[in-house]
Order: C-alpha cells, then structure tokens, then sequence
C-alpha cells in the first residue's frame, strides 16, 4: 500500500483470500477489507483471485491496493467528471489497469465500455484524452468478454476517420490502427464495413512515415486486410502497393511463407500404407483413370493382377504396392493431395494425360505418378514450403494472394505443361530428369515475371515452351561471354580451333565404326537391314545388307562402295530431292551422286557432321555446337584452376602397367589400307 512501511508475510495458501487480506489490513490498521485487494508490485500488476493464487511465488513483491469493483467504480466516476484534468487521470489510469482481466470484469459489468464508446463517438475531448480513451477501449476489448460485433457503425467510421486524417497525433493513430485491425481479424461483416471506411491510399502512405510504431500497425491492419480478402480484394491491394518498396516486399513474402508452412505437416509425412483413407484415395486415382470391370466379380489373384497392371500405366514405379512411391518425404503425402485434386478437379485432363501415356511405347511414355511426386517437390522448394522466412526476403508471389488452393492449382496447370515439354522434347525414360529441369526452369521464369492470376501464369508458361527455353539459353549464354575478361575471351578463342579439331575427329571415328540402319520403302517399314561405314584412311563409302540387327559385319563384305571424291554435295530436309517420295520425314541425307539415296535416320548430327568434315565444310549441326561450348567451359574451367599450394612433379608419373588382353584395339589387318 502507498505510504506504508514494507512487511513479510507467509501467505498460508490453505486459508481463503479474504482472510489473507483483513490479517494484512488488521496489521495496518485498515478498515474495510473488502475494499482491498492484493496486487503484483512488479511486472504485469495483476490482481491476486483465489484463481491464480497459486502461481505466486516465494519471494514475489505484491501491494495492497484498492479492490478491483471499488477501483471500477472510483474510474467509472472519474470518468463523468467536468474536469477534464480528472477525466485525463482516470482515463490514463483506465489505460493501465485495464491489462488485468478482473478489473476488466468489474468495469464491463457496469457498462463502462460503452461509455468509452460514447465518448469516441461525440469526439469532444483533448487529443491526449482520447489517445487514453482509445487505450483502454482496446485493452478492455482484448479480454475477449464484450464481442467485436457489438461496436455501432458510428463508432466504426469515427475510428477510421483518425486513420485517414493526414494531420493527427500519432498516438490516437497507432491505436486506431490496432482496433482496425481486430475488428477485420474477428469477423467478415466488420471487415466489410472497414474496407469500405480506411481509404487504402491512406493506409499505404502510412507505410512510409517516419513513426515506426505507425508503421507497424498500418502494415498488421494491412496483413488482417490481405488475410481476410477475397480474390478481387487481394489483387486491389497488391497492385496499389507495388510502389511501396522493398519493406512493403518483405511484409507478403513473409506472410506468404507462413501461410504457406501449413502445408509443410504434409509434406513431412509419408504414406502409411495401413491407414485405410490414404489406400482409398491410391485406389480411387486407379478408377478414375481407367473404365474397369466390376472388381467385386473377379478372384483375388485376377484383381490383383489387374490392379498392380494399371498402377504400372498411372506410372507408379512399385506396381504391386504403390505406397512405397510416397514413402519420400518430402513430399510426401502433399503428392498425394495434389494427385488427388488434379483427378477430382480436372477429371477429363486426368484421364487424357494417364490414357495418352499409357498408349504410347514403354519407353516414351511420361509416367503420371513419378512425375507428379517430383513436380510436387520441386513447387514445394520453388515456393520454399517448409522453410522459415528469411529476415531480409522480398521474393513473394502475387499470385498467391490471388489464389485460394495455390499449391493444387499450380500443380494442375504444371503437371499438363510436364506432359507438353515431354512430347516437345520426343523424351524417353532416361530423359526424366532433364525434362524436369526444364520444367523447373519454366515455372521459375514464369514466376519471376510477377503473374497476378492464375490464368496469366497459365498462358505465360504454355508459351514458355522447350525451344524458347534453348533459345533464352543460348542468349544467356552468349551474355555470359561478353561479360567475360579479356584474356579468358582470348583464351577461348585460341582453344575453339583445337577443340573443333577433337569433335571432327570423333565424328570420322565414329563414321568408321559404321552404322546399321533400316531399310524404309514408300509403304511402310521393312524388316531388312544395311550397314554403311567409312573405310580407315577415309577415301570411301562402304555399304550393304546385313541379315541381323546384332551383326556387325566387315568391310570386305560389304559389296556397295561410294568414293569420297565423287560426292559433290550434302543436301537434307526439304532440300533433299527425295523428301518428294517420303513426306515428313526430314532426316534424311542424300549424295546426289551415289547409285542410291543414303537415307541416315539415326545419328543424324553425327553423319551430317562426318560428311561435311570429309567435304571440307564446317560442321552445322546442333550436337556440335553443344559439344563445343561444353568442351571450351570444362577447358576453360581447367585452364583457370588455382593451382597454387598444388605440388607438380618434376617428373612424369609412372606408365601403368598393359592390361592383360588387347581386344579393345581395331584390327588395321581386316581393313582396307
């Protein structure tokens, strides 16, 4: 108690309060106990009830104080006075004490709320008065006991009349913002009401004033606001504060990452091949996809059978038991869910993407279930889904915050562009991860390019197909040189000569390795075979049949010869005069001169290559050029290694020993000289 003299007590915890109470105002000779009570000196001064007693501990520092119903009454009193100086101190007080849930009880039960509600409303009083006001208001409001959906629309447009006044004191407005922001976080019918109040052009420009604490509270109502909005709502709000800057940047990319770990349980999660939900969602992915017997009819080992024959063509790579796919995790179940969508959602692109590749050839089939399980993983660490925002992120998404369901939508829209680029780049099974990287690569790009809908990415990454990928590639690439140093740019060039010499090389090798091709008529595929190779001191073309495909027969039997010499020209695709008989087949290579067409439908890079080289041209192919810039990098990269503290020999190291055979030699004596 004020004024009086410290004393030690030992709070018999078995006695009731109130007795503890009269024994200290008996010691201090205090009448009325029941006007008394015991309060916290230090910290947080919360009132002691016979609730929290026991949380006090040996040693705490409390005070005698007025009880919480007296003090009530005594501010309620206060607060009605004509002298403005008493209504400051009591409001002031109110703001204080108004933290206690007890007091807060006393002085809502006798309406005190509601005079702090009139009192905004008149808006009569000194700033300073109301900046109290507002204070205890929000701290009353706080302990939950009166509903948010009580205050009047009056009350509602007065308070955002202190947030949209340019001229204010700051403390009227910090606190408003605080209210704001619990009336939108409690209900949709207020967060009506206040979105059509705050002026948001007000409310961004607060983002930037100098008061930190402003600034604070206009970006929480703002973050409320975001959170609370629909579709149309969000994407006004994103684009009226794309000029805010880097700070406003970092306040959604962090909302965003904090939404968006939601997901992350899932994601941790693998499959439990016992829970009966998670094998009926498996075996409805099945139904969806495939028009199926009545399973009920069959025996046990023909259901099985035919079960474990269409999970194998949904693309699951244990066919007998398809939970084991998911036992990664991450992503774990989160694959599931995004499977699940698709097939629900979009049934009709579910079951054309699972019946196309399942019609296709083994190898050049894009399996569903593999895909969709790496596609989720890669949206998960491209929208860094269980990861914890960073303090200086700004890499959000607007999308997002146009977008309910973001991760399953994605997925929709991702899983179909998966299917496309497959079939662009004519992909087979050993193709997978490079197909997935370019698919990663085209959902980065779109996503940096900042889309604020769905359908914008939608159309921005169907456009973004595999050979626009090559050519931004290419482009950055080229960019990449011209940045380079001068003398690494030179070093480039003196090793271009050499390198191309190493890949004209490979390619007579490899033209006098031979090649076996097959026979095409006008009508369709034939079943005989041919052999075509370049002889050793590269002056000829041999060629002929051969009767099997796993036969590699020498160059004395091969009967058909083309001199080098006499090949005047090289010609493909449309300009090769056979394209006239086979349509659409643009693989094919001609010399004009030989007694028949050479049609080279495989390796073509590698033929189209080798011939030029025996032609005396540069070689044009794709392949080449790949090979080149892959060579002069590795070279490069070798050529610039820090090779101090690197010890090099003064001496040759030792020649290991000949192995025990030499059979991987070529046998110049079979060969024509």
């Amino acid at each position: 108690m004020p004024g009086a003299y410290p004393q030690l007590i030992q709070l018999d915890q078995k006695k009731p309060l109130s007795a503890v109470i009269k024994e200290v105002c008996d010691g201090w000779n205090l009448p009325g106990p029941d006007n008394y009570a015991l309060q916290y000196a230090d910290g947080v001064q919360t009132y002691i009830t016979e609730s929290n007693r026991l949380d006090i501990k040996n040693g705490c520092i409390l005070r005698l104080t007025k009880a919480p119903g007296r003090c009530a009454e005594d501010l309620y009193k206060g607060i009605q006075s004509s002298d403005s100086d008493v209504r400051c101190d009591s409001l002031k007080q109110l703001a204080c004490v108004s933290t206690d849930v007890t007091f807060a009880q006393e002085f809502i039960s006798r309406n005190g709320h509601s005079l702090l509600v009139k009192i905004v409303e008149d808006a009569h009083e000194a700033p300073l008065i109301m900046a109290h006001t507002l204070t205890g208001f929000m701290e009353l409001m706080d302990h939950g006991i009166v509903s948010w959906e009580n205050v009047s629309a009056v009350f509602i447009k007065k308070i955002a009349s202190f947030v949209n006044a340019t001229v204010l004191d700051a403390s009227i407005q910090q606190v408003s913002l605080a209210i704001l922001e619990s009336m939108v976080l409690s209900s949709s019918s207020l967060f009506q009401q206040v979105k059509q109040e705050v002026t948001l052009e007000r409310l961004l420009s607060q983002l930037q004033v100098t008061d930190q604490q402003i600034q604070t509270k206009a970006m929480a109502l703002l973050m409320a606001l975001l959170q609370t909005a629909g579709h149309a709502d969000r994407q006004n709000i994103i684009h009226s504060s794309a000029s805010v800057g880097d700070e406003m940047a970092h306040y959604l990319y962090v909302l965003q990452s904090v939404t968006l770990n939601h997901l992350e349980s899932r994601m941790r999660m693998p499959l439990d091949s016992y829970n009966q939900d998670q094998r009926e969602i498996l075996h409805g992915l099945r139904q969806a996809a495939f028009e199926t017997e009545s399973e009920n009819s069959l025996s046990h080992e023909r259901r099985r059978s035919l079960c474990a024959k269409e999970f194998k063509k949904l693309g699951f790579s244990n066919n007998s038991n398809p939970g084991q796919d998911l036992l990664r995790a991450p992503p774990g179940l989160l694959a599931l869910d995004t499977m699940a969508h698709f097939a629900s959602r979009y049934p009709d692109a579910y079951s054309r993407f699972v019946l196309e590749n399942s019609s296709r050839e083994d190898k050049h089939e894009c399996p569903f279930a593999r895909s969709s399980i790496q596609l989720t993983l890669i949206l998960c660490e491209i929208l860094s889904i269980g990861e914890p925002p960073s303090e200086t992120g700004s890499d959000y998404h607007p999308i997002f915050f146009a977008q309910d369901q973001l991760l399953d939508e994605l997925f929709c829209i991702c899983i179909q562009l998966l299917n496309k680029t497959w079939k662009e780049m004519r992909a087979t099974q050993e193709d997978f991860d490079k197909v997935m990287q370019v698919v990663r690569e085209q959902i980065t790009r779109t996503l940096s390019s900042k889309p604020t809908s769905l359908e914008l990415f939608k159309n921005k990454v169907n456009a973004l197909n595999y050979s626009e990928i090559l050519k931004l590639r290419q482009t950055e690439r080229l960019h990449q040189e011209e940045t380079l140093a001068p003398p690494v740019l030179e070093l480039k060039e003196r090793l271009r000569p050499e390198l191309l010499e190493l890949i004209r090389q490979q390619r007579l090798n490899r033209l006098c390795q031979g090649t076996l091709f097959r026979k095409i008529s006008s009508r369709r595929r034939q079943d005989k075979l041919w052999h075509c190779r370049l002889s050793p001191n590269h002056k000829v073309l041999h060629f002929g049949d051969v009767e099997e495909e796993t036969e590699t027969p020498t160059i004395e039997s091969l009967q058909e010869k083309i001199p080098v010499a006499d090949i005047k020209a090289l010609l493909t695709g449309k300009d090769c005069p056979h394209m006239k008989e086979h349509k659409g087949k643009q693989t094919k290579v001609s010399a004009p001169s030989s007694p028949a067409p050479l049609s080279l439908l495989t390796t073509f890079c590698l033929w189209t290559d080798g011939l030029s080289v025996l032609l005396g041209r540069d070689m044009s192919s794709e392949c080449m050029r790949s090979e080149l810039e892959t060579l002069l990098s590795m070279e490069i990269k070798l050529r610039l290694l820090d090779l101090e503290n690197v010890p090099i020999p003064d001496s040759a190291p030792p020649v290991p020993k000949p192995p025990s055979n030499f059979n991987f030699c070529y046998d110049f004596s079979q060969a024509e000289q």
